[in-house]
């Protein structure tokens, strides 16, 4: 019964804490911590799969696969919207300029 509460707890300070320093981060810095918290995101794929591994009853199976599709879904997203937002930062012109390889 404590340990519930204890887990609970940490959820809860995590969550919290979480909020507060993503909440605080300037735009320009978003891209670069998506890309960080993509690995976290694979981070935590491995460990549902740990778990998943590990996994007795029928109950434990569902939730473990739930986790290990959720954590997958996760992580790829997370790469996907990455991706996007830096492909809005390269520029349409050619290398170069309009009068790149043009001889006067």
């Amino acid at each position: 019964m404590i340990d519930g509460f204890i887990a609970l707890y940490i959820f809860m300070l995590a969550a919290f804490t979480g909020y507060e320093v993503i909440g605080r981060v300037p735009t320009i810095l978003h891209t670069p911590l998506m890309s960080g918290s993509n690995f976290v995101h694979g981070i935590v794929l491995v460990g549902a799969m740990v778990a998943l591994g590990r996994a007795d009853t029928t109950l434990e199976l569902v939730i473990g696969f739930l986790g290990v599709a959720l954590g997958a879904g996760n992580a790829v997203g997370g790469y996907v919207v990455t991706e996007r937002m830096l492909e809005m930062f390269k520029s349409s012109k050619p290398a170069g300029g309009p009068a790149a390889g043009k001889k006067h």
